[in-house]
């Protein structure tokens, strides 16, 4: 034998040894590494799209990669107002110190839908009568009652302040949100669908009507304003009888005011008692008690 032929022989015998102590290391250390090893092997072999891991459902039935923030995480979600209670009414209500000037709050302004007397005139008696229009006469009949946004569906409170020849009523309710939102619209509309009409019967006689849109601060969720000018009679004397009416809505509740009389009606004021009263309904809403508004001072 030559050299060179014994020399291969020699070389080839030491690889094989080489061989069989590493499979022999690979049999008796953790099989799960071997396993590892095929697999990497595997997945190199792979082309790249066929790599990618296999999602696993989260715990919402969703697939995802990676395990999902969702399911561990709790979901933050926003608690409705609850509702508008008796006393949270009552407390919302605006006071004379809130529209200033020199505002009275009356003890039964409830007895307003019957009889309010400014001076010799009987105010509840001279805004009721008969129109033609369904709508106008929702209005009048509304003017001095707590129904002008429908019947409340939950707690309702009332106040009422004079001042000289002029009266504000005003109320906070709870009501149906649907009921409220096609009130609100009833509201917007009337400029349109009674612009001018006649108010007929009563002591009264004939009086013409005139319904206008009003500006209103831009408070709650909606608002609407309106002036009514009712132009008659009353014991034979020549009468007109100005009222801003205005409401907000915030959330499910809402405000309502009237104000005015015979000298007119005092847009400041009314526009105070939409900014008070808005942040009282609000208050009471967030859980709280409106904290009394300061007296005027000198």
């Amino acid at each position: 034998m030559s050299r060179t032929a014994g020399s291969a022989r020699v070389l080839a015998a030491a690889v094989a040894a080489g061989t069989l102590l590493t499979t022999a290391a690979c049999s008796s250390g953790d099989d799960g590494a071997a396993a590892d090893s095929e697999t990497a092997a595997a997945v190199a072999e792979r082309p790249l799209a066929a790599q990618t891991t296999t999602p696993s459902p989260t715990a919402t039935g969703s697939v995802s990669a990676t395990p999902s923030a969702s399911a561990t995480s709790p979901t933050t979600t926003t608690s409705p107002a609850a509702p508008l209670s008796e006393a949270g009414a009552r407390n919302a209500l605006i006071t004379a110190a809130d529209i200033e000037d020199d505002w009275v709050q009356v003890k039964d302004p409830e007895s307003w839908r019957d009889k309010l007397l400014i001076g010799e005139v009987d105010t509840a008696q001279f805004v009721t009568g008969k129109t033609d229009a369904a709508d106008c006469q929702r209005l009048v009949d509304s003017l001095y009652d707590e129904t002008l946004l429908g019947r409340p569906s939950g707690a309702s409170a009332l106040n009422g302040f004079q001042e000289g020849q002029s009266r504000l009523l005003y109320q906070v309710a709870a009501y149906d949100k649907a009921a409220l939102d096609k009130s609100m619209d009833w509201l917007a509309k009337l400029p349109d669908t009674c612009d001018q009409f006649t108010l007929t019967g009563g002591e009264s006689g004939n009086r013409t009507v005139q319904v206008v849109e009003a500006s209103l601060p831009k408070e709650g969720d909606a608002r609407q304003g309106l002036t009514v000018t009712m132009k008659g009679t009353a014991n034979g004397d020549p009468v007109t009888l100005t009222l801003d009416v205005a409401v907000v809505r915030v959330g499910n509740d809402a405000i309502t005011i009237t104000n005015g009389g015979l000298d007119g009606a005092d847009e400041d004021t009314t526009k105070k008692a939409v900014e008070q009263g808005t942040d009282r309904l609000k208050e009471v809403q967030a859980g709280r008690t409106p904290t009394p508004t300061p007296s005027n001072l000198d």
